[in-house]
């Protein structure tokens, strides 16, 4: 029997070569989309990391009963991104501004990425590490964080006297200057004390936004000189507060009881309708239902900016 010893080619070395040409492309695209995206890979923690830093021992969130306080904060990266910060770099106007405030206060954080990589907010207490987060504070995660360009709302209301800090909660980039202070302060007068439970006693109140006819002055139900002008309002800490409030004027307005009537931000108990940045349309009106906090003299007013020195307000006391 004879065999045939011919050599046999499986493929051919053009075949081969299109073959890892098509494997090293495979490759560099693999590579550029992973080393692309490393701040993400990077940015979630491992469990046993995440222990370390305390990432369960969270303060408790606390109710407010003082003023609301508007901050913006915008993540930003110095060109070789070596350097984080809030705001501006160091060395610049407003970098890593100071938030003071007192217990009870409340804080509206309006955080957006204005940077090219990933972050995530949260405010804590600890002084160092990324854990510890008072839940409600918290945009995004390390672990799911804020794209470039995206942004997010969260709120921290002080319950206690201290230090605290806000904070990009990717691990490493408060290191790098993410991180600003919370100095919180005893409550202020007006809202010290401490709320009563729910008394399960209900009140609804009924203010119309009206003006004069030269618009120079601005009231609740009735102009300066004419019964019912700005009545004062009067509860007890713990009870229900229905206000609805009607726009009969020809301008735009929004309500809110405050702490401060000089002070349109100064939003205590969640009692705001409509807002300055959204008000009541002429004819429109709305209504918000509130539990009354610590005992004290407050304010309701027309939060639209300089309604309330026209005339746009009236006592709030909580007894």
């Amino acid at each position: 029997m004879s065999h045939d010893n011919s050599q046999v080619y499986r493929t051919t070395s053009a075949r081969t070569g299109k073959m890892m040409a098509i494997m090293l492309g495979i490759c560099i695209v693999g590579g550029a989309i992973f080393f692309g995206m490393w701040d993400y890979w990077i940015s979630q923690p491992a469990p046993v990391v995440a222990m370390m830093a305390g990432g369960d021992d969270h303060a408790a969130p606390a109710t407010q009963t003082g003023k609301t306080i508007t901050q913006d904060l915008r993540f930003i990266e110095s060109s070789d991104f070596r350097t984080l910060a809030f705001n501006a770099l160091p060395g610049e106007p407003d970098n890593n501004p100071t938030i003071n405030m007192n217990v009870g206060d409340k804080v509206i954080f309006n955080v957006e990425n204005a940077g090219k990589s990933f972050h995530s907010f949260g405010v804590t207490k600890d002084a160092e590490g990324f854990g510890g987060i008072i839940p409600g504070s918290e945009v995004a995660l390390a672990s799911n964080p804020l794209k470039p360009g995206e942004g997010g709302t969260s709120e921290f209301v002080a319950g206690e006297e201290g230090t605290y800090y806000y904070i990009c909660t990717v691990p490493g980039h408060r290191d790098q200057g993410m991180v600003g202070e919370i100095i919180v302060g005893p409550a202020q007068a007006g809202s010290s004390g401490v709320a009563a439970a729910p008394t399960g006693v209900s009140h609804d109140f009924t203010l119309d936004f009206v003006e004069s006819a030269d618009f120079r002055t601005l009231a609740f139900n009735a102009l300066p000189g004419e019964e019912g002008h700005n009545p004062d309002i009067r509860v007890n800490s713990g009870d229900k507060v229905t206000v609805t409030a009607n726009n009969l004027g020809k301008s735009f307005h929004a309500f809110g009881v405050v702490s401060n009537p000089e002070d349109f931000n100064s939003i205590v108990m969640d009692s705001a309708i409509a807002a300055a940045t959204n008000p009541l349309k002429p004819g429109e009106g709305g209504s918000v239902t509130f539990t009354a906090g610590a005992p004290g003299t407050y304010y309701y007013i027309c939060t639209v900016p300089g309604h309330a020195l026209q005339g746009m307000q009236g006592t709030f006391i909580v007894e």
